[in-house]
């Protein structure tokens, strides 16, 4: 039995975007980028993530301090979501989700547990998702310190529907190894390497949890499979992993690794696709044509749309009323004006918001090639010899970067003057907003009588009728109000 308030809950949710689409494919990476504490990394990531065609990407040792939830766009204002969980005052490790555009509108619910754990949950119609994004201590770390990463994770899990599908994903620093003898429903035949501790402390984890490993599960060539590679070139391991509870596994149709995604991390990006066998997934509606309305404050195109508007009407006035209907009158009254407006005043035209000038997205091109130019070398004296261009091209990068970052400053200070002369204070304020960062939303609008902010839909729902009823159900006065006169 559910009450009112859950069943509006289920109703809200139900009108969200699924994200695991029938006959669609949801791609995921997962990737430990080492910072993106850096002027322009957030842009390369989300470069990578388009290449590789990824819907939803897990960056592991994030960096940013605090949590909560933005929007960012790529150079083609093409629009992402980043939920991102940290510590509150120490740039270090850290985990964030970013989301595409479209898959982001299906995301019902997130929570920051810590700055190396993050749960998102997202619609579907048959089954809803829940990632969690991961950042596990190293295998030297201490064992209290790994037992109580643990038991966060476990408490994670535990708060899982058991009908969701479940992905937990990211820099696990651990190494599970090719053998799965008795571990046969956590690990595949496919691993890489040697278990080490950690390995054991996942694979245990996977097999109490009914969860399996999948980049065990899935034949590839080793440089497909292994996800780090140590700063003196020497070492490589598989330690970056995505796991899928078993109830879902088949819905799980690769796990590799691509090598070519660079961001000056020394982990390669690993990928999964899923896909479910269900029925066709509605489409979606068109979407609204925007006019250029600031182009009416020029006189000329003022005048130019009023005589365009005379003069097509001037044209309808020859049809009688008895030719057509309300609804053909109504037609044709607003394709005048939408004809006009389009032809006359025009399309608003997306501008690109990403700040960085076409010479560093060059660089960062070259530095790509630098990449797989290194992996492709056999020699230790070339692979010394491009590590060092490789590092050369990352500093003049980030040099660029700040460069272009203070050019555009000054781009948008001289656009609010020009704006502000012409007397449009809208564009102003939205310049103002951009340059002082206010377009990031807070990590949370609701906080419970504790203090602390509430970042599930159902809880937040929960909260706001526990105020209003503090707020309105207020018992009656002792004394009945009795205002003096008016002696005015």
């Amino acid at each position: 039995m559910t009450t009112a308030g859950e069943s509006s809950y289920e109703e809200a949710n139900s009108s969200k975007l699924s994200v695991l689409g029938p006959k669609t494919e949801l791609r995921i990476g997962a990737w430990n980028v080492k910072t993106m504490w850096e002027a322009s990394k957030t842009a390369q990531v989300i470069k990578a993530m388009k290449e590789y065609r990824l819907d939803i990407l897990g960056i592991s040792e994030c960096r940013w301090t605090g949590s909560g939830r933005l929007e960012t766009t790529d150079k083609n204002g093409k629009k992402y979501t980043v939920l991102y969980s940290g510590l509150e005052d120490t740039h270090t490790s850290g985990v964030a989700l970013i989301i595409q555009q479209q898959k982001a509108k299906s995301l019902i619910e997130w929570e920051p547990i810590s700055d190396r754990l993050l749960r998102a949950r997202f619609n579907s119609k048959y089954c809803k998702l829940t990632i969690i994004q991961c950042y596990a201590p190293t295998n030297e770390a201490d064992d209290a310190v790994k037992d109580n990463w643990y038991e966060q994770l476990q408490a994670a899990i535990k708060n899982v529907p058991q009908h969701d599908m479940l992905i937990i994903m990211g820099d696990m620093n651990a190494k599970v190894g090719a053998e799965n003898v008795g571990r046969e429903r956590a690990l595949g035949k496919h691993g890489c390497g040697k278990m080490n501790e950690n390995g054991e402390r996942l694979a245990d984890f996977c097999l109490s949890n009914n969860c399996v490993i999948g980049g065990t599960i899935f034949p590839h060539k080793n440089i497909h499979k292994l996800t780090w590679n140590s700063p003196d070139k020497k070492t490589i391991n598989q330690i970056d992993h995505i796991i899928i509870n078993n109830k879902w596994r088949k819905s799980m149709k690769d796990v590799r690794v691509f090598r070519g995604a660079d961001a000056n991390s020394d982990h390669y990006l690993v990928t999964t696709l899923i896909k479910l066998k269900l029925k066709k997934q509605p489409t979606e509606g068109e979407q609204r044509k925007l006019l250029d309305i600031t182009r009416l404050k020029s006189p000329a195109v003022l005048k130019e749309f009023v005589i365009d508007i005379k003069n097509r009407f001037s044209a309808l006035s020859n049809i009688s009323e008895e030719e057509g209907t309300v609804e053909k009158q109504w037609e044709n009254i607003k394709d005048t004006y939408n004809g006009a407006a389009e032809e006359k005043i025009g399309l608003k035209r997306k501008k690109s918001k990403n700040w960085l000038s076409s010479g560093t997205w060059l660089k960062i091109e070259e530095r790509k090639k630098l990449k797989e130019k290194l992996l492709a070398t056999k020699s230790q004296r070339l692979q010394d010899q491009i590590e060092n261009e490789y590092k050369t091209k990352d500093k003049e990068i980030k040099k660029s970067a700040r460069h272009d970052k203070r050019v555009n400053v000054d781009n948008l200070a001289s656009e609010a003057e020009r704006a502000a002369n012409r007397g449009e204070m809208s564009t102003v304020y939205k310049i103002t907003k951009q340059l002082c960062g206010g377009t990031q939303s807070k990590p949370s609008q609701v906080k419970g009588k504790d203090g602390k902010p509430i970042t599930t839909e159902r809880e937040q729902a929960a909260r706001w009728v526990e105020h209003f009823k503090e707020v309105l159900n207020c018992p009656e006065p002792d004394e009945p109000a009795n205002p003096p006169p008016c002696t005015g």
